[in-house]
């Protein structure tokens, strides 16, 4: 088997996420039509680093393409797939990868970054999230500290299969002000489902002044559901960057 490391930007309007879906549109059934198209084969495997939501974009997502034999370069696929792929999905780059090498399974972490607007903005409507109230980011801050470390993230995502473990080792979680856009930069091991926009949402409600950093890392400690109430619309999330 030949496999190719892609990195692909996408914007995740159109979209009900990154896996395939039985019955809707993906990132991940798009890309496969394509290299079927390509290859002119379906015996093809496309796996992604991450599985993101449904109205989730990507700047940076990392997929692997494995096929039994082809003469193309990576050059030429990433050219043959984008002609093939809808507007709003583009392959950034496409290089040769090691047969044994998986895009999810070898990825050490991934970074993504939520976008809020301070104001009602024309263009930015599927990918921010506008925040009416004047936000404490002193506040946000000193609760989105509480959370780097490696701790059990089990209040803030859901469990998708039986014994998965809720460990998650977070690295970064910085809130910059840029004027009319505030944006949280997350960066962990890896993410549970629905992680980062309750992380997100769980923020704002500190920055709102309705929440206390004590109870955010109180969260830490005892599984709650109270952080489903708070999660954030998917528009204003970003998959910017997975490292190996």
């Amino acid at each position: 088997m030949l496999k190719f490391k892609l990195t692909i930007e996408y914007d995740g309007s159109r979209y009900a996420g990154w896996q395939i879906q039985k019955n809707d549109r993906s990132v991940q059934g798009e890309l496969l039509a394509a290299a079927i198209k390509v290859f002119g084969t379906e015996q093809i495997e496309v796996y992604g680093a991450g599985r993101t939501d449904a109205g989730v974009h990507a700047r940076g997502q990392v997929a692997h393409i494995a096929v039994q034999d082809t003469r193309l370069t990576p050059e030429q696929l990433q050219m043959r797939l984008n002609d093939e792929l809808p507007h709003d999905i583009n392959i950034l780059r496409s290089e040769k990868a090691h047969p044994k090498f998986h895009a999810r399974h070898d990825a050490v972490s991934r970074s993504y970054v939520y976008q809020i607007s301070k104001r009602r903005d024309a263009f930015g409507k599927k990918y921010v999230w506008w925040i009416r109230d004047r936000l404490d980011l002193a506040a946000m801050r000193d609760a989105g500290s509480r959370l780097v470390g490696f701790h059990d993230f089990r209040s803030f995502g859901d469990v998708e299969k039986d014994g998965q473990s809720t460990l998650v080792d977070l690295t970064r979680l910085d809130i910059q002000d840029a004027g009319d856009r505030i944006f949280i930069h997350i960066s962990g091991s890896h993410f549970l489902w629905k992680m980062v926009r309750r992380v997100a949402g769980v923020l704002v409600e500190v920055g709102r002044g309705r929440m206390s950093p004590d109870t955010v890392e109180g969260f830490l400690d005892e599984p709650s559901r109270e952080p489903a109430k708070f999660t954030a619309p998917p528009a204003g999330l970003f998959l910017e960057r997975v490292e190996y």
